[in-house]
């Protein structure tokens, strides 16, 4: 049996099973309790009562029963067995009638309401309309991996994982540290993150640690140039002068790869005039004569046609739980990233390097 035929047959093992839901995180949330006291209530580790809520850890009895017994209610009051028709939404949705996708992460069925991606405009699963969710008969979110990052190639990795494997690839467009606090809640499978350099080659795997918790993986995608994006003729002045110069700037988010390059060569006295929501947008702000300058990669600079000064390269990784490793889905990401084809396409990137690709680290 081929990996494509084996991988089909687990996912599809899969979607025949019964959902177990809890709702652990909301009756703790309600008593105004940490996660911390809710295990030291039940005798029960941090990091479990983590995964139970994430939906990545199905309880012994013997858990189940203790939690039961610090809340003061039946088991079944907080697990209950639910077939497919069971989701709810990973975040509110902002208007009705809403457009959504669907994913199973973990034991929980998501639905993430539609959202600009750099994958540009994706079949949407279903409409919620008149408080209903009115499905498309080609929904299928057991075959569905969401990643959040802000990789601007990231459409040859969902490209190649169409070609190659029986499972689709949504991409949330998010930065590195809020890619990794959606991994924490258990609401995506994947983030993207690239906050290492030279300086701080652990960085990546210090801010997930931090963040998560709980063991993971981190996958090498690619080691990608950074550094300054500029009007076009500003490139042949020195890094130190631009930074001194009276210019105008845009800026991406707090906890973004980006915005840490800005603060650290600034020293954090530049602050940026106007916010852009990933590397593609700096990149036209400046095109467009909005600002003069930022900080994204080297690819969207060229691509663009504006110029870019080289900072620093930087590791690339994506980010997984190490409870979820054994997901078909994630094994056919893995495998995806170190296949001769996604490699062969990355080394054609301007400022991306594939020598490290599909490495873990």
């Amino acid at each position: 049996m081929s990996w494509h035929d084996a991988a089909t047959k687990d996912i599809i093992m899969s979607k025949e099973n019964l959902v177990l839901h809890n709702t652990v995180r909301k009756a703790r949330e309600e008593r105004g309790w940490s996660q911390q006291e809710l295990a030291d209530r039940a005798g029960l580790s941090r990091t479990g009562i983590s995964a139970i809520e994430a939906g990545r850890l199905i309880p012994s009895t013997a858990a189940a029963l203790a939690l039961a017994a610090a809340f003061n209610c039946r088991v079944e009051d907080l697990f209950v067995l639910s077939g497919q028709e069971y989701a709810e939404w990973a975040w509110p949705p902002g208007t009705e009638p809403c457009r959504y996708w669907r994913a199973m992460v973990g034991m929980r069925q998501l639905i993430y309401p539609v959202e600009s991606s750099p994958l540009g405009i994706l079949p949407h699963d279903g409409v919620w309309r008149d408080g209903k969710c009115h499905d498309h008969p080609f929904a299928d979110p057991v075959r569905t991996l969401v990643v959040a990052c802000c990789d601007p190639a990231v459409g040859l990795l969902a490209g190649e994982y169409a070609r190659q494997t029986p499972f689709r690839m949504l991409v949330l467009l998010r930065s590195s540290r809020a890619a990794v606090e959606l991994l924490a809640a258990g609401l995506i499978h994947a983030a993207g993150l690239h906050l290492a350099h030279a300086a701080t080659p652990e960085e990546n795997r210090k801010t997930a640690a931090t963040i998560l918790n709980e063991d993971f993986c981190l996958v090498r995608v690619a080691n990608w140039e950074e550094g300054l994006a500029l009007s076009p003729g500003l490139a042949d002045q020195s890094i130190e002068s631009l930074l001194q110069s009276n210019l105008s700037w845009v800026g991406r988010e707090p906890g973004s790869g980006a915005r840490q390059v800005l603060d650290e060569l600034s020293d954090g006295q530049i602050v940026p005039q106007h916010l852009a929501r990933d590397h593609r947008s700096v990149a036209q702000a400046i095109r467009n004569g909005f600002v003069q300058a930022g900080v994204s990669v080297r690819l969207v600079c060229e691509e663009e046609g504006i110029d870019f000064l080289s900072v620093r390269k930087e590791p690339y990784d994506l980010c997984f739980l190490n409870a979820s490793r054994n997901d078909p889905r994630l094994r056919a990401m893995v495998e995806v990233i170190q296949s001769p084809a996604y490699r062969k396409q990355l080394a054609g990137l301007p400022g991306y390097e594939n020598n490290l690709t599909g490495e873990f680290g």
